[in-house]
């Protein structure tokens, strides 16, 4: 210890302490910066664009199956405004997708509505009751004349999605 305290004054120990604290303090925040960055524009399995087809060919594969696996790139019309649990798809010439997420395990933030992201996992068609449809437009926040409004169900097609990504 005294060979220390010669080569190595208090004064300057001090200081190379405060230093080596500091860039430590400095690259800690920024790694978290960097991964918190990424982290928000996945959610649930991390998945990539290669591959993903527009939304409006998606939609013309669909007319002709009743189920498939797909990866999809298109903008978000609207997101359950109460968790983010679902949102809806644009596939072009009025057609929209609903979009759920795989045994319910992750949700996507309330505010993406008019993003692009890419979605990958299972499409179906699907004969929605009336009772969930006015689910659904409660969760959009639509007013209680809207909601009363529904009184059939609809055919829609839906999407189970393992993985998302935020454009």
């Amino acid at each position: 210890m005294a060979c220390f305290d010669i080569c190595y004054p208090k004064s300057n120990r001090d200081t190379t302490q405060l230093n080596t604290t500091m860039r430590i303090l400095l690259i800690s925040t920024l790694a978290f910066v960097a991964t918190s960055s990424f982290a928000q524009n996945y959610f649930g399995d991390t998945i990539t664009s290669a591959g993903a087809m527009s939304g409006h060919d998606f939609g013309h594969k669909m007319h002709d199956v009743d189920s498939m696996p797909a990866k999809v790139i298109s903008r978000v019309i609207t997101v359950c405004q109460v968790k983010g649990c679902w949102m809806t798809m644009d596939l072009g010439h009025g057609e929209t997708m609903r979009i759920v997420f795989k045994h319910y395990g992750f949700f996507v933030p309330k505010g993406i509505g008019g993003r692009t992201v890419v979605v990958e996992g299972m499409a179906y068609r699907k004969m929605i009751p009336v009772d969930e449809l006015r689910h659904y437009a409660e969760d959009e926040g639509k007013s209680e004349e809207e909601i009363q409004a529904i009184t059939q169900p609809k055919m829609e097609l839906r999407f189970v999605a393992h993985g998302v990504l935020l454009i």
